[in-house]
């Protein structure tokens, strides 16, 4: 009977081990995941709404890494704590349910690049939380183009008991919440001037009129050329009895507003005086009328490079670059109708009344005389 009692407690005790060394064997039960809620914004965007959320984290590690609950912390490592869902998943139901899309100027795509809880002991059983947020904004402009708006980096700390998580995940909302907050302050004060924001460009034009230079003469139609406005020396006798050199040239004032690139356009048709001449005893009405010509063949060429830059032809990252190319045409193409006008018209009064005729025509066409 002894024998057999004592078999018995050795069989359970040897069964209670085996128990006891099976169960020490077993993975330790996993961190419950962190539920991310909603935040409640106290704004309202008007315009942006966040179409996209990725996740751009070096190997997407999990977001959490808490002490565990029990001391000895400083003993034990964080462990990793991932957000229910997956991060990328969490972050965009997070911003979805915060900020609720609706149509606005902007769809931006918010590009994480860091995302991080890092918890430290701090003192007897308490641990010192380290949020971290590295967040970029980014938008797809009309013409297609990626373009990062603001990047934005920001966290926040906490302190609590280590049996108690509570205030991992709203710490982390708020921080979140401080992002976007952040992202909607610098929208609203950069579409006023930034423009990168813009979505078109849209130019207006205004020829320059006023007689403000002593040695230029701008073109008015209500004020005509005259021979004192050729103040140059006579060149040696050749061809011509007289000669001006008009061109033109233009000033662009852009400026952001709602989103466009206004852009005021200012035309200068001149003649410089000093660069002007005539013969002596060659001033007469005929020679007069042909040197207004030219001037106002430089007026035409000016009205067709203006009737070019139409929104449609201006991009918003190319508008200057656009301009200065059909300038360069239009200047190309008034060279060589001036130079066809003088080899038309020389010693040809009939070619010159041609040349009024048409001039003339193109200039009402345009509504610049009546």
């Amino acid at each position: 009977m002894n024998l057999l009692r004592a078999w018995g407690k050795e069989r359970v005790a040897g069964v209670l081990l085996g128990l006891l060394l099976l169960l020490g064997a077993q993975p330790p039960t996993a961190d419950k995941p962190l539920v991310l809620l909603p935040a409640t914004a106290s704004f309202t965007p008007t315009l942006f709404t966040i179409k996209q959320v990725c996740d751009e984290r070096p190997g997407r590690p999990a977001v959490a890494w808490l002490l565990p609950p029990t001391p000895p912390a400083a003993a034990s490592p964080a462990r990793a704590v991932e957000l229910q869902g997956g991060t990328e998943a969490a972050l965009r139901q997070f911003v979805a349910r915060t900020l609720p899309a609706r149509p606005a100027r902007y769809g931006v795509t918010m590009r994480v690049r860091e995302c991080r809880v890092q918890e430290t002991a701090a003192g007897t059983g308490q641990a010192a939380g380290q949020i971290s947020l590295h967040l970029a904004f980014d938008w797809v402009n009309p013409e297609g183009r990626t373009i990062t708006l603001t990047e934005y980096r920001g966290g926040a700390r906490y302190l609590r008991p280590l049996p108690d998580r509570t205030v991992v995940e709203p710490t982390l909302r708020q921080a979140l919440l401080g992002s976007l907050t952040y992202f909607n302050t610098w929208l609203t004060r950069a579409a006023a001037h930034d423009v990168r924001l813009a979505t078109a460009v849209h130019p207006t034009f205004r020829y320059y009129t006023r007689q403000t230079e002593a040695d230029t003469v701008f073109y008015d139609p209500a004020r005509p050329l005259t021979w004192a406005d050729f103040t140059g020396q006579p060149r040696p006798k050749g061809r011509y009895a007289a000669s001006v050199f008009p061109s033109f040239a233009y000033q662009g004032r852009p400026r952001v507003v709602n989103g466009v690139v206004e852009l005021e356009m200012i035309l200068k048709i001149f003649v410089v005086r000093s660069s002007s001449w005539v013969d002596a005893g060659q001033q007469t009405a005929e020679h007069l009328n042909h040197e207004q010509r030219h001037f106002d063949i430089v007026r035409l060429v000016a009205e067709r490079f203006r009737r070019k830059a139409t929104p449609d032809s201006l991009t918003v990252e190319d508008y200057n670059s656009i301009l200065q190319l059909q300038y360069l045409k239009s200047f190309t193409e008034m060279n060589h109708i001036q130079e066809q006008y003088d080899a038309e018209t020389h010693g040809s009064p009939l070619a010159q009344e041609r040349w009024n005729r048409r001039i003339d025509e193109e200039l009402r066409q345009y509504g610049i005389i009546r």
